[in-house]
C-alpha cells in the first residue's frame, strides 16, 4: 500500500481515479480551470498535470524523425515540436490549476519531464510524481524525482521487462519507499485488444509493488477489467467536451464518464470480496425460499402419497425434492393439514 495526499491506494482500499488534464485546456486557462472543476464535480480523486515546454522535450527541426509518422490517427504528420507547443500547459498556469484543485479536494500533482520541471513542481508543493511511459528509460530523471522522497507513479508503456526493473531500482536506489507501476499502452487513442491486462498480477509479481492501468482506450471498461485484475489506480485524460477537439480529447472522458468510472470502479473493487465459496451472509433469508416437499392438500391417515397431495414447492423445510420418488407410494401415518413440510415421521 502506498498513500498520495493522505489516501491510500493499495489492494484494500478502492481504487485512486486520477484525472489527466494534458492538453485538453486548448490553449485556455480558463477552460483548463473549468476542466478542474469538472473532476471534482466527478468525483475524482485527483487531478494530474504534465510539466514540460516544447524546449524541455524536443527542438524545433522537421526533419522527418522530429515528426508523427503519417499514418497516426490524430497526430500524423505533425512535428514534434509544434504538437508539444499545442499541447503543453504553460507552466505559469501550474500554481493557479493546482490552487483550484486542492480548493475543489482534489489531489494535484504532475509528470516532469526534465529536471527544471522538478524543481517548478518541488516549489508548488506537489506530494507525488509520475513518470511517462516515453521517460521510463530516463533513469536520472527517475533518480531526481525518487529523491525528493515523494511517492513515485511509472507507466510502462513500450517498457520491457528489463526496463521496468531498471526503472524500479533506480527509484528505490534513490529512497523511493512509495512507488506504483501502471500497466499502460502508449498508443494514442489504444485499442482495447492491445491492452493485455491479463498481465497486471505478473506485473505486481515482478515490481513487488501497488500496480494500476493507464488506460488510453476509449470509455471505461478496460478500467473495470483492470480493477478486478488488482489495479489500484486508474488514470484517464478527461475533456469538457470531445465533440469541441482538442488533442486529446479523441481517447478522454467528458465529465458524466468520469463519474461513472469513479462509481463503478468501486463498485468493481467492492465485488471482488474474498476467495470463498458458499451462501454469503445476505443470501440467509433466501435459504428459506429453496424447493423442498410439501403436503399440499389435507390427507387422512392411510391415504397414499401422491404427485396431487405432495409437492416440491418454496419454502425450505421439507423433504429435499430429490426424496419425492422415495415417498410416492407410501402411506401417510397420520392425518396431515395442507401447508404442512413434508417429513419421514409422517409416512
Amino acid at each position: 500500500m502506498i498513500s498520495i495526499g493522505g489516501r491510500a491506494i493499495g489492494p484494500g482500499h478502492p481504487p485512486f481515479v486520477v484525472a489527466e488534464l494534458s492538453g485538453n485546456h486548448n490553449g485556455s486557462l480558463e477552460r483548463a480551470l473549468a476542466i478542474v472543476d469538472a473532476v471534482a464535480d466527478a468525483g475524482a480523486h485527483a487531478l494530474k498535470l504534465q510539466t514540460y515546454t516544447p524546449d524541455t522535450l524536443t527542438i524545433d527541426c522537421d526533419a522527418l524523425p522530429f515528426r508523427v509518422g503519417d499514418e497516426h490517427e490524430l497526430w500524423g504528420g505533425e512535428s514534434l515540436y509544434r504538437l508539444f507547443e499545442r499541447a503543453h500547459t504553460p507552466w505559469a498556469w501550474h500554481e493557479p490549476i493546482f490552487e483550484r484543485a486542492r480548493e475543489r479536494g482534489l489531489v494535484a500533482f504532475s509528470a516532469p519531464f526534465d529536471p527544471t520541471a522538478v524543481e517548478l513542481l518541488e516549489k508548488l508543493g506537489a506530494p507525488a510524481y509520475k513518470i511517462a511511459s516515453s521517460e521510463i528509460v530516463d533513469l536520472p530523471l527517475i533518480r531526481l524525482a525518487a529523491g525528493t522522497g515523494k511517492p513515485l507513479i511509472i507507466s510502462t508503456g513500450m517498457a520491457s521487462v528489463s526496463e521496468i526493473e531498471a526503472a524500479v531500482s533506480a527509484a528505490r536506489e534513490t529512497g523511493c519507499t512509495r512507488l506504483a507501476v501502471l500497466s499502460c499502452t502508449a498508443s494514442y487513442p489504444a485499442s482495447p485488444s492491445e491492452s493485455n491486462l491479463r498481465a497486471l498480477p505478473l506485473l505486481a509479481a515482478i515490481t513487488g509493488e501497488v500496480v494500476g492501468l493507464s488506460d488510453h482506450t476509449p470509455g471505461i471498461g478496460a478500467a473495470l477489467a483492470a480493477v478486478a485484475l488488482g489495479a489500484c489506480l486508474i488514470e484517464k485524460h478527461v475533456t469538457l467536451s470531445r465533440a469541441e477537439g482538442g488533442v486529446d480529447s479523441a481517447f478522454s472522458l467528458e465529465p458524466a464518464e468520469l463519474a461513472a468510472l469513479v462509481v463503478e470502479s468501486e463498485r468493481a473493487w467492492e465485488s471482488l470480496g474474498e476467495v470463498a465459496i458458499g451462501p454469503r451472509p445476505s443470501e440467509r433469508e433466501g435459504l428459506r425460499f429453496r424447493r423442498s416437499l410439501y403436503v399440499v392438500r389435507d390427507v387422512c391417515a392411510g391415504e397414499p402419497v401422491t404427485p396431487e397431495n405432495v409437492r416440491s414447492i418454496r419454502p425450505a423445510g421439507g423433504l429435499p425434492p430429490d426424496a419425492a420418488s422415495a415417498v410416492m407410494g407410501r402411506c401417510f401415518a397420520r392425518d396431515v393439514a395442507f401447508g404442512t413440510p413434508l417429513s419421514w415421521d409422517l409416512i
